[in-house]
């Protein structure tokens, strides 16, 4: 998969990704947003709606910039992304549930949450590429003068193969376990509270406050740290999907980036709707699994971008189908 990356030829999408994902967080938190206020399904709705739109128009001029096969690795990125994250919003929900944040506060939460992600994603696809370029065993066999096999096997892409195929397994037998969690004992709330004494009250939607002269932070702000790092965690199993695709890091932080910042409204929705996902899980499960074995069988047989979005949207469809033929029982 050694391709020449979109930015190194097109620059003029590099700007127009970061001048549109800039305009739109601005928009987003100064115009739409300014007040903290529930999210209505219409609302949500359109939103999820805008962010698809533009990802979909971004994929528009990849094609036209960059042909067709950069096209579906956007795409099949896109909804590889979309997909798992899915899994993460059901954490999320239960991380609201348990620190009883109000529902006018939730949207301020992720949007500083995927600001965070923002970051921590780049960080983690562009040093992922550089890696994965230095670990094709042929060019390590070369440096110590030993002759490469027919083969051209990536040492940390067969790795990552493996952990994927082992955390579809394991994602499809998962049992409740993150009901039971003490997220006050998470890690991104203990590190809230190794550097601030934390109020045991909200105040609306600020991050701080002052109770007798002394600044606080807020249960909110140990949310948005909690948040943080379940993303941190949920990235470990999405990142290394997405390498199954290319290895062109523009792409694959652009597909990233606009399935991340649709994921406050999708959230929404998935709260309002969460019976149209009982049986997602097993979908991402099997989701996993194949992109997992698409990377270890890449050196030998290489699956077509347009063939992997084509299985992994049916797997999505019949995932949904599935949950509204076959809803769990209702808990008396």
């Amino acid at each position: 998969m050694n391709q020449h990356p979109i930015f190194s030829e097109h620059p003029g999408l590099v700007i127009v990704f970061a001048v549109a994902v800039l305009v739109m967080l601005l928009l987003d938190l100064g115009i739409f947003n300014k007040k903290s206020h529930v999210v209505t399904n219409k609302e949500a709705i359109t939103w999820s709606l805008v962010w698809i739109s533009l990802a979909m128009i971004f994929s528009g001029l990849v094609y036209h910039f960059a042909g067709s096969a950069k096209f579906y690795e956007f795409q099949s990125a896109y909804w590889i992304e979309k997909a798992l994250s899915v899994d993460n919003l059901f954490v999320f929900i239960l991380v609201f549930k348990f620190f009883d944040v109000q529902n006018e506060n939730k949207h301020k939460v992720l949007f500083w949450g995927i600001i965070g992600a923002l970051v921590l994603r780049a960080i983690f696809i562009f040093s992922g590429a550089f890696l994965i370029e230095l670990t094709y065993l042929n060019k390590l066999l070369s440096l110590a003068g030993i002759e490469g096999f027919k083969y051209d096997i990536n040492l940390i892409m067969t790795a990552f193969g493996l952990f994927l195929v082992y955390a579809g397994i394991k994602s499809w037998s998962a049992g409740d376990d993150d009901d039971e969690e003490d997220y006050n004992n998470t890690r991104g709330a203990r590190l809230i509270r190794k550097f601030f004494s934390v109020s045991d009250k909200y105040d609306g939607d600020k991050f701080f406050t002052y109770e007798n002269g002394k600044k606080l932070a807020t249960p909110l702000l140990v949310v948005v740290a909690v948040i943080e790092f379940t993303d941190l965690l949920f990235a470990v199993d999405s990142i290394p999907a997405i390498f199954a695709i290319s290895n062109d890091p523009f792409i694959l932080y652009t597909s990233n980036i606009f399935a991340i910042l649709g994921l406050r409204a999708l959230f929404f929705l998935l709260d309002n709707f969460i019976h149209l996902f009982s049986k997602l899980q097993y979908g991402l499960a099997i989701i996993l699994s194949f992109i997992g074995v698409k990377m270890i069988i890449a050196p030998f047989y290489h699956i077509e971008s347009i063939y992997s979005l084509i299985v992994i949207g049916g797997i999505l469809v019949i995932s949904v189908l599935l949950s509204i033929l076959l809803p769990e029982p209702k808990e008396v």
